[in-house]
Order: C-alpha cells, then sequence, then structure tokens
C-alpha cells in the first residue's frame, strides 16, 4: 500500500473509517450536539457527497466539479443514512484503487480527497467521544 492510499483510508496514521464507523447507529448519528451546527449523520452525508464528486473527476467519469452540488444534503431517514454509509464505504475502496497507480490529475484529486476526509474523518472521531459513543 502507498502513502496516498494510506491516506485515503487510514489505520496507519489516524484510525480507519470503518472503525469510526463501527457500531454507529442512526438514532446516535442525529443526535445534536451543543455549539455544533450539524449532526454526525449530516457530517457523514458530506463525506459521501463530496468523496463521489471527487471520485467522479479522479476517474475521467467527470471533467468538472458538479455545478448547484448540495454538498450538505442532510438525511432524511435511516435508509438515506445507510445509502451514505454504504456510498462511503464503496467509495472508500473506490479511492484506494484509484491510488494504486493514479494518473497526474487523479494524484492531485485524491490528495485534496485525503486532506479534505481526514479532516472530517477527525471529526466523526470527536463527535462520538462527546456523545459518548466512542472510546476515549
Amino acid at each position: 500500500m502507498n502513502m496516498l492510499q494510506s491516506a485515503l483510508g487510514g489505520g496507519a496514521i489516524f484510525p480507519a473509517p470503518e472503525t469510526l464507523l463501527d457500531g454507529l447507529t442512526f438514532e446516535t448519528a442525529t443526535r445534536t450536539v451543543l455549539g455544533v451546527p450539524y449532526t454526525l449523520a449530516d457530517l457523514l452525508a458530506h463525506l459521501a457527497v463530496t468523496q463521489r464528486a471527487s471520485l467522479d473527476l479522479a476517474s475521467g467519469k467527470t471533467e468538472t466539479w458538479p455545478e448547484g452540488l448540495d454538498i450538505w444534503p442532510g438525511v432524511a431517514d435511516a435508509a438515506a443514512f445507510g445509502a451514505f454509509l454504504t456510498d462511503l464505504r464503496l467509495g472508500l475502496a473506490e479511492a484506494r484503487a484509484l491510488a494504486e497507480s493514479p494518473s497526474e490529475r487523479a494524484r492531485e484529486v485524491l490528495t485534496d480527497l485525503a486532506a479534505h476526509s481526514a479532516y472530517h474523518w477527525g471529526q466523526v472521531a470527536l463527535l462520538r467521544r462527546v456523545l459518548g459513543e466512542w472510546p476515549q
């Protein structure tokens, strides 16, 4: 595994997304935290949407960022939450595969995605701790 793959999937430097998602329920993910303008579910939906748009750019499926993309779509119900989690998991696997031998464009997009995702995965860990739903 190369450095870009590690940065996209965690585990070496920070907890892997699967660890951060382990045992997370819709009920927990939709609880609010005083002073935080979004829930865990909202944050994970944001990660899923931006990851998909980035992967489409990195893979060449699209040439530009989608116009009018709602990057904070919110989560209507448990089914939508489950769909976002599935998209996240599938996208992580796709990102690691693309990072194995990326084109120059893919490397740039995936590097941005890794930085963006790491920031938000840190927020996921913090919110889970604040909610008492992840080991201290």
